[in-house]
Parts: structure tokens; sequence; C-alpha cells
């Protein structure tokens, strides 16, 4: 007897439908920090609201202006699913971002995103108030808490 994959929770077309590569390609293109913002609200528009039951206060993100939540699933092939709401529209945006850059890959690998980095590419890190760069500070920080967490385990 064969079993059923595990239905994903909370599903998304980041890293998926909507790759990295294109994500820096798009956030490349635009020259004023108007056209990154609206590339972040075209992001949280396509990133579906978090079902009340899984907004619990365990996967709540401290550190950040306005509330968050990331939850996390292990995928076959010891890949991760990672998943998430935000009240604030450009804060939900930025945790699009994030989920196109570690969607599906293995702890290892989420681990090795450069994540800093790429915000830094993407042109959005010098345009985020200080607050606001905290919090995306907190959300890498529980995405590589989290891949940490699957990372030398045996599955």
């Amino acid at each position: 007897m064969t079993s059923l994959p595990t239905p994903i929770l909370a599903p998304h077309p980041f890293g998926t439908e909507i790759t990295e590569q294109q994500l820096i390609e798009k956030f490349e293109q635009c020259r004023l920090w108007e056209d990154r913002y609206r590339q972040l609200i075209g992001l949280a528009k396509k990133l579906p609201d978090l079902p009340d039951e899984l907004k619990q206060q365990q996967i709540e993100i401290s550190g950040c202006e306005n509330r968050v939540w990331l939850g996390h699933q292990l995928l076959t092939e010891n890949r991760l699913h990672f998943y998430g709401d935000s009240e604030g529209r450009i804060v939900k945006g930025l945790l699009a971002f994030i989920l196109t850059t570690v969607e599906r890959k293995t702890a290892e690998q989420v681990l090795q995103t450069p994540l800093t980095e790429l915000f830094q590419q993407a042109g959005l890190e010098q345009q985020l108030s200080g607050s606001r760069l905290n919090g995306v500070k907190s959300l890498i920080n529980a995405v590589q808490e989290i891949a940490r967490s699957y990372q030398n385990c045996s599955y």
C-alpha cells in the first residue's frame, strides 16, 4: 500500500510559479523606490491570507512592526515548505520575497541562501525604515532557525 503525500498547508505561488531569479530580475529593473514598493504590494496580493486556524501564537514572529506568522512543513525529499501572513501589506510583500527564495529547498540549501544579500541586490534594504529592517532580520533569523531545526535530523 502506498501512502498519500501530505497535503501542503497554505499553498502559495512563491518558489514554484514565481522563482527567485524572476523576482531578482523584476526588482533590478526598478529604478525608483516607488516601483519597488509597487512590486512588494503586488507580491503581497499574491500571497493568500492564512486561515485563522493557522495563525497560531507559536508561529508568530516577534520583532516585526506588524503581526507576522511564519509556519513550515517538511515535504518529500527533505524539502521545506514555508508559509505565512502579515497584517501589513509591505511586510506581507517582504515575507513573500523571503518565501520565494527559500520555498521547497532542503534545510542545507536554505541555510546557504544569502537572504540579506538578496535584499541588497533587489535594492530593498536601503529603502526600509530601521524598524522594518529589524523585522526583516527577525524573519530571516526565523527561517534560518527553522532550517537549523531540520538540519542533521534523520527523517
